[in-house]
């Protein structure tokens, strides 16, 4: 990734559950005195409700704002949107993207990390998802959607903080944050009534800095994150088991798990509902694998492509930084999500003394422990009684896991 990329304009994504908040959210960025200069698409201006004091003009689709903002409606196609901006008088600081309330995100996050003319102009810098702190516990329970959109997010902002007010309540809040943790464990939790949702947080938290305009890998991956993240979740299988609190201790700690034990323990009539063994994210899964080992641009190639063969719809989303064998001082970055892979980008120089090859995977049905079987053999890292690189190459049946899952 060149220099030059820093300078694209960055796109973040913002999602939430219908009743989440964005309309709010969307409002209070393009009233505020923030001194930037916003484009915010929506996907039907009747639907969304912007605020009409802010509108002093309009053609069909772009609707300026007197902040010196925009807001447009995705009546037709996001790249017509999009082109159309790139050709407006004055530059804006960022795109806000938001999608309707049952979307899965994934096909906007598609069309900007794919599209030949959109990523020439414009980098993915982030998702951030809206969570109703009243009803967040009984949507992720109830829809499937509103999982993956938490899962996915690099911004967790709580909705409706302020309407919490009641010990049980309370008590539904904590373990709401909890349980958002375990979904995505890199992701900040900002409480939008406390103020805390500002643009500044929300927007330009991708990979560049945005005030000098250079990578900082270690920010965008927070890998440690994924690590406190299995201590957590091992946690929460003991209480779902056990109800005891003898079990709810037995975890690795870390950062991640710095929470108040007690907060929980007065409220053993909702585990059952906060810890449903069926609820949907269970099926979520959030891990980082490293390797000191440089990799070799065939062997990643490959693994990249056995993977979105066979999984690519359980590949929510993956992160990552490469140590290359045929350059191993110019690190590769990637960006996956499902099937489609960002154009692989290159860094002039390693950010920081880390030099690990580092890759963050958020997916659905699909085994931590099947993934570094598979990035294990294609680092060089040999396994007893399993297929190296080569044998992958000739022969991806020979991975358990791959049989009988292509063509689906």
């Amino acid at each position: 990734m060149s220099e030059s990329s820093s300078q694209k304009i960055p796109v973040t994504v913002l999602t939430g559950y219908l009743g989440a908040g964005k309309t709010t959210l969307l409002n209070r960025i393009l009233s505020e005195n923030h001194g930037k200069k916003y484009a915010v698409i929506v996907n039907e201006f009747g639907e969304i409700g912007i605020d009409n004091d802010l509108i002093i003009g309009a053609d069909e689709e772009v609707f300026e704002m007197n902040n010196g903002c925009v807001c447009c409606t995705v009546r037709g196609d996001l790249v017509r949107i999009m082109d159309g901006l790139m050709k407006r008088k004055g530059k804006f600081d960022a795109i806000i993207v938001e999608t309707t309330g049952l979307a899965d995100p994934a096909p906007i996050l598609h069309t900007v990390m794919r599209h030949p003319y959109l990523v020439r102009r414009y980098r993915l810098d982030g998702v951030v998802t809206l969570v109703d702190a009243v009803n967040g516990m009984a949507t992720l329970d109830a829809q499937e959607e509103a999982v993956k959109q938490a899962a996915v997010a690099d911004r967790l902002v709580l909705t409706k903080t302020d309407l919490v007010t009641t010990p049980q309540a309370r008590a539904t809040l904590t373990a709401l944050k909890t349980r958002l943790r375990v979904l995505a464990p890199a992701a900040p939790q900002l409480d939008a009534a406390a103020g805390e949702a500002t643009p500044t947080a929300l927007l330009e938290t991708g990979l560049w800095r945005p005030e000098t305009k250079t990578a900082d890998v270690t920010r965008w991956l927070a890998e440690e994150a994924y690590r406190d993240r299995e201590a957590e979740r091992r946690r929460l299988e003991a209480k779902t088991h056990g109800h005891g609190h003898d079990h709810a201790h037995d975890h690795d700690g870390g950062p991640g798990c710095d929470h108040d034990h007690g907060e929980h323990g007065h409220d053993d009539h909702d585990h059952g509902h906060v810890h449903d063994p069926n609820r949907h994210d269970d099926h979520i899964r959030a891990f980082c694998l490293a390797s000191d080992r440089p990799m070799s641009a065939g062997s990643l190639d490959m693994f990249l492509e056995l993977l979105r063969a066979a999984h690519g719809p359980k590949l929510l989303r993956v992160k990552g930084v490469v140590r290359l064998a045929e350059d191993p001082e110019r690190p590769l970055v990637l960006h996956v999500v499902q099937h489609v892979v960002h154009p692989v980008a290159q860094l002039e120089r390693w950010p920081d003394a880390d030099r690990r090859t580092r890759l963050v995977f958020i997916t659905r049905d699909l085994e931590e422990a099947f993934v570094r079987r598979m990035f294990d053999a294609f680092v060089g890292e040999l396994v007893a009684d399993g297929p190296d690189a080569a044998a992958m190459t000739d022969n991806p049946l020979s991975i358990s896991g791959f049989s009988g899952t292509f063509g689906r």
